[in-house]
């Protein structure tokens, strides 16, 4: 019974059935009042021609009243049986931050270096907005993205941890090329919504004409945080010299608050100082809560109710009809002559629609059953899915174009060995939403299997090759010695031929005779019994395992290195192209 009791959404309309029962109790015995018509009328006349008269007084109206004002109270009261899935939902305030990453970020006047406050700002910042989706693009000469939007906070700690400015592959300052590959990386996962953080400590005159030239008029507010103070302090190099300027003179790198502040002020951004606690951030407004929430693509079940006091309105709809005219009811069965076209019909169809009843099937572990059932398609794959019959879900789930069907197809694609559509299929998933985690694991399975594929059969090519040759080797061997064998009994029979005319010469042939055949057969025997060559195959995968091992061995695993690389690698396409 407690299971049975519902939840009420607005428990206060409770306090409404006190004065409807009072309100009824007074309708109920209500005075009856005299008159004209009983003064004039006699009394036998009364219960007939009149009503509320002496005559019988029928309570039936009141009570449908009643029953009435009960059904609208409770529909008021919003009783619940039933829990809501819904999506979780996540912060929806994308940012790009933009960090220099020139030498001069290694001054001491912020200790221990301008680099490393910075870094410890954007952890603070990144974690503080674990949830919504950050991008880190680093500029000195040239800009490169660190991490796409992503709410990957273990991802964006390590690489903020092997930053240092010797990794990037141009010298100079270049923060328009940074902004313009953040309004870009805007542009393509946050549909131009979203606010750029850059962290610096200078802009000379060509950065500031680009970045406003990049933002426009109507590009997203740019915000700023200077790094530094306006003493300035050495530049300690990581080979520990100190820079220097074209003169020779060591550099005293210093931040200009005031020109950066009018600058940030004139394109219509905000511009803060770098402190020890969180102020700067919140005058930013990066710490405040966002306005606005994404779907996650995660479906959980949730501590709230489906309101269901709408179903109390059918009955109370079906009282107020009968309060309008008398007799209607006597034509409802009327309805059950009308023609009506055959379907296969049960009783719960006329309570659950075809994809409710799949989602029960489905949770009775009848995959099959459901999927009958189902006519949205996302969930006629899932059903599909589970059932064993990964085409016909690929089929279904090649109906959706969200990053989650496409991620689902790449899972039906890869169960049914088709890794290549697979591969093909989670990089789609990837394209819509970049940080779909199940999505980058199942795509990095995928590539492992498809390269041990490729491996396996240039083993297995290489294995059918050296089996030919060696093949090949042996028959040539058997044809030396068959050709061997044929000329010794050729040979053996002309001495044989010339020994009848001398008996001296043929006896002395014939212990040359002899140990020819002697030899003959000595070869031919080890010829004959010759183990065949053993196959190879288990030896040459080991060994093709060795070496792969060793060749990873040799690959670095520094973050920094690849960082390096990586950058001087997008460089270098970066050049080509604009050649």
């Amino acid at each position: 019974m407690i299971a049975l009791w519902p939840h009420w959404f607005r428990p206060w309309w409770l306090l409404l059935l006190p004065l409807l029962g009072w309100l009824l109790w007074q309708l109920w015995h209500r005075q009856k009042r005299a008159g004209r018509w009983q003064m004039i009328l006699p009394k036998a006349f009364h219960s007939v021609l009149l009503r509320g008269g002496n005559g019988r007084d029928s309570k039936l109206p009141w009570i449908a009243l009643g029953l009435a004002w009960l059904l609208a109270v409770l529909a008021l009261l919003g009783p619940s049986w039933q829990r809501v899935e819904q999506s979780s939902q996540k912060p929806a305030d994308p940012l790009v931050v933009v960090l220099e990453l020139t030498p001069e970020m290694l001054a001491s006047d912020t200790p221990p270096t301008r680099l490393e406050q910075a870094r410890r700002k954007l952890l603070d910042l990144l974690e503080r907005r674990s949830d919504s989706q950050t991008a880190i693009i680093v500029y000195a000469g040239s800009a490169h993205t660190l991490v796409p939007l992503s709410d990957d906070l273990a991802t964006s700690r390590n690489l903020l941890e092997a930053l240092k400015p010797s990794i990037m592959p141009e010298a100079g300052h270049r923060a328009d090329l940074a902004v313009s590959k953040a309004l870009a990386l805007l542009a393509q996962g946050a549909l131009g919504q979203g606010r750029i953080l850059l962290i610096g400590s200078s802009l000379n005159e060509q950065e500031r004409q680009g970045i406003r030239q990049a933002l426009g008029r109507q590009g997203p507010s740019l915000l700023m945080l200077g790094i530094g103070t306006a003493d300035g302090a050495p530049v300690a190099e990581e080979n520990g010299q100190l820079l220097k300027d074209a003169q020779g003179a060591i550099l005293l790198p210093r931040l200009d608050n005031a020109s950066l502040k009018t600058f940030i002020g004139e394109i219509g951004g905000r511009y803060r100082q770098a402190r020890l606690d969180d102020l700067d951030l919140r005058n930013l407004g990066l710490l405040a809560d966002p306005q606005s929430l994404r779907g996650s693509g995660q479906t959980v079940q949730l501590d709230t109710w489906a309101d269901q006091g709408h179903w109390l309105l059918l009955p109370l709809l079906l009282l107020a009809a009968c309060a309008g005219r008398r007799g209607w009811l006597f034509c409802l069965p009327l309805l059950l002559c009308l023609p009506q076209p055959g379907y296969a019909f049960e009783f719960s169809d006329l309570w659950l629609r075809p994809d409710q009843q799949g989602q029960l099937l489905l949770e009775r572990q009848q995959p099959a059953a459901a999927a009958r059932h189902f006519e949205d398609l996302q969930w006629k794959g899932l059903a599909l899915y589970e059932a064993g019959d990964y085409a016909a879900a690929a089929q279904a789930f090649a109906q959706g174009n969200s990053a989650a069907a496409h991620y689902n197809r790449g899972n039906a694609l890869a169960r049914s060995d088709e890794l290549e559509a697979g591969l093909d299929a989670y990089e789609q998933a990837l394209e819509r939403q970049p940080d779909l985690q199940p999505a980058q694991q199942n795509k990095a399975l995928v590539e492992r299997l498809l390269e041990e594929k490729r491996q396996q059969a240039a083993a297995e090519a290489a294995r059918k090759e050296q089996n030919a040759s060696e093949q090949a080797a042996q028959d040539a061997q058997s044809e030396a010695a068959a050709a061997a064998a044929q000329q010794q009994a050729g040979a053996s029979e002309s001495e044989q031929q010339n020994g009848q005319s001398s008996d001296e010469q043929g006896k002395s042939d014939q212990p040359t005779d002899a140990a020819g055949s002697a030899d003959g057969e000595g070869e031919d025997d080890e010829q004959t019994t010759r183990p065949p060559p053993r196959p190879a195959t288990s030896t040459l995968d080991g060994e093709q395992r060795q070496a792969l091992e060793q060749w990873l061995r040799q690959i670095p695993d520094e973050p920094a290195e690849l960082l390096r690389r990586k950058f001087w690698y997008e460089q270098q396409q970066h050049q080509e192209t604009t050649r």
